[in-house]
């Protein structure tokens, strides 16, 4: 995540963050990933046993960063003291502006991660310990009182919900990541609406955000 570069890690101040700055910044500078723990851990003069006691394996590094970047939404959304008053839909709009915050401060290392993998954003083994935070926290967080739109339609169960908004966090990411306007004002604009088509599909009037949502799409698309 975007912090200093660190250049050495000392072992009686080393942690998992100044691994994860370390290994950012290889990847960032050599426009490769590290090919072993060895090699990376004697590049930084890191005795393999404190990095192993951190990390499982490098892929194990992987996942943890995109961790940091959910827990460093929720952390910053939930200074807000307000934040458990608010709808669904501000929840969820809140979550996805803020943790979009966070992903463009690193948008460097998350292209070159995402464009390295041949699988496609759903298989990427990288997000599978954020998804599953990912979800918990919609289950928890953002679907949790009934009277609210999203309780309104009694079919829709917590996992096919908590599954439906992964599948959209995911059409944002890749929206993002190709996304060349200033400031990445169209990924702001796209959020809103898919947020607004999610809420009021468990609403009263899905036909005109889903249309309001094409438009915007093929004008995207058109381009």
């Amino acid at each position: 995540m975007a912090t200093p570069k660190t250049t050495q890690a000392k072992k009686k101040h080393l942690d998992d963050l100044q691994i994860i700055s370390l290994y950012m910044n290889d990847v960032l500078e050599m426009n490769e990933a590290p090919k072993n723990v060895f090699i990376f851990c004697k590049k930084h003069t890191i005795e393999e046993s404190d990095f192993y006691s951190f990390f499982g394996s490098l892929d194990a590094l992987k996942k943890d960063i995109w961790l940091k970047f959910f827990e460093n939404a929720v952390a910053t959304i939930e200074k807000e003291p307000t934040f458990d008053t608010y709808s669904d839909k501000n929840k969820l709009l809140t979550l996805y502006f803020t943790l979009f915050e966070i992903l463009t401060l690193n948008r460097s290392y998350i292209l070159f991660s995402l464009k390295e993998n041949k699988e496609g954003l759903k298989n990427l083994k990288s997000l599978s310990t954020f998804r599953n935070h990912f979800k918990e926290y919609i289950v928890t967080k953002i679907k949790s009182k009934p009277s609210e739109p999203f309780g309104k339609v009694a079919k829709v169960t917590e996992p096919v919900f908590s599954e439906g908004a992964w599948l959209q966090f995911l059409f944002l990411l890749k929206f993002w990541m190709d996304d060349t306007s200033k400031g990445f004002e169209k990924t702001d604009v796209l959020i809103e609406k898919s947020v607004n088509t999610v809420v009021d599909l468990l609403d009263t009037k899905p036909l005109e955000s889903l249309f309001d949502l094409g438009k915007f799409l093929w004008k995207e698309k058109m381009k």
